[in-house]
């Protein structure tokens, strides 16, 4: 099957996520952690193939580079139309990193205009006159205010992506969403003779999603959330330019301890660890006494426990808690200490016979998918939307492993994640 699109992730949660929508389809979804170092045969690429890269938080031009890695190695790969995931949280800072990778893809694709579409209705995620509610409250009132590394202060995406971009910035409302698929076109054809390329466009369910896909479906280039992308597969089987297999993948069946380890310090993942931690033996981890005194003990204690029992190891703290620590180490260092210390542990988690890993947080994904050498990923049942349960080979011996954004899944998120794998 030829490759129909070539998906660039700018972390390995949001990568994980958009895989899960896009498997929803019945296509073929391949996931590579990091940009793969090598060339693969025409035959062994997948209908939508996706690259989680770590650059969110990067410097500007680190994560532009690495995205400009990412995108060689799609066209190399038979790409010719792409997508750029970002959280439906529209995580960055005023200098990016959402803007300036994609301008860079614009240029290097020859994109005209593009699209930015965050919103996820099924998640809460929805857009409207340009401004971003997470649930019913703005971004700028929700507790997305406080995120530790990309603190959201302002709901209006129009004046969060400006400063990002060289070229004007434009709106595609609700009222002009609601008229379909042509008006939609037919707006985006008329910003653009004003010289407007970077469009937001607002959604705030699923309807409006396959309005916006329709009307952009032909695009070179397309940015946002999961969800918009979900709505793409559809399109390429009306199309004719796939069609469904009738050989689903065969995932493994995984045996083995399992474990939770969280870095999020979101306001969910604090509900759902304040949850599991009734419930299994856990351990809560300092950032300021692992910068004194590294991993050890948490080691130690992970050793003394039984390698068939559940459990849990965590980083996740209230806001202040987090203020404190970052103004005691740096807010690099104080987040660097704990993303080494929980790589550390999955490592001998990993050693001590776990098998089946439950990873809170897309910086610390990110760290333990990469200090595990995994590379690849197969995409299986999704525990909630958005964040499905993944298959990985790990010094030849199979894992499960799901990587969960902070904000994602419901208050038992964690029992409910090993109870779907069994049932898988």
């Amino acid at each position: 099957m030829a490759l129909l699109l070539g998906c660039i992730a700018d972390d390995f949660t949001g990568a994980t996520d958009l895989a899960a929508l896009l498997a929803r389809s019945g296509l073929p979804v391949s996931l590579r952690i990091g940009i793969p170092q090598e060339k693969r045969d025409r035959s062994e690429i997948a209908a939508f193939e996706v690259i989680a890269l770590k650059c969110r938080t990067s410097p500007v031009d680190v994560a532009v580079k690495q995205a400009h890695r990412a995108l060689a190695w799609l066209r190399e790969a038979g790409a010719s139309r792409f997508f750029w995931k970002y959280c439906s949280t529209f995580d960055s800072t005023a200098e990016g990193n959402i803007g300036p990778i994609a301008e860079m893809l614009m240029a290097e694709t020859g994109a005209a205009q593009t699209i930015y579409c965050p919103a996820f209705p099924e998640n809460g995620r929805s857009v409207f006159m340009g401004h971003l509610f997470v649930g019913e409250q703005l971004l700028s009132e929700s507790p997305m205010k406080d995120h530790p590394l990309t603190p959201m202060r302002d709901s209006s995406l129009v004046r969060l992506l400006t400063p990002q971009v060289a070229s004007a910035v434009g709106l595609a409302n609700r009222n002009v969403v609601s008229k379909g698929a042509a008006a939609l076109k037919t707006h985006l054809e008329q910003l653009h003779g004003d010289d407007i390329r970077h469009v937001i466009v607002d959604a705030v369910c699923d309807d409006d999603l396959r309005t916006i896909a329709a009307a952009s479906f032909n695009m070179m280039l397309l940015t946002g959330g999961s969800a918009i992308a979900g709505q793409l597969p559809q399109f390429y089987i009306e199309q004719g330019l796939a069609s469904l297999s009738e050989h689903r993948q065969a995932l493994p069946k995984v045996a083995g301890g399992s474990i939770v380890l969280s870095g999020s310090c979101s306001a969910m993942t604090r509900r759902q660890v304040a949850r599991y931690t009734g419930k299994v033996a856990s351990l809560r981890l300092d950032p300021i006494v692992l910068a004194q005194e590294g991993a050890g003990a948490a080691l130690e204690w992970l050793r003394q426990q039984s390698p068939d029992a559940p459990k849990l190891i965590y980083a996740t703290a209230e806001p202040d808690e987090v203020r404190r620590a970052q103004e005691r180490l740096g807010r690099d260092k104080a987040g660097h200490v704990v993303e080494d210390a929980l790589s550390e542990i999955a490592h001998e988690a990993f050693d001590c016979g776990t098998r089946r890993f439950v990873v809170a947080g897309g910086e610390t994904s990110g760290a333990i998918t990469q200090a595990l050498g995994i590379t690849h990923l197969a995409i299986g049942p999704e525990i909630a939307p958005g964040v499905p349960w993944t298959f990985a080979a790990v010094d030849r011996r199979q894992i499960a492993l799901a990587l969960k954004s902070g904000n994602f899944g419901g208050e038992d998120f964690f029992t409910d994640a090993f109870d779907r794998l069994e049932t898988a």
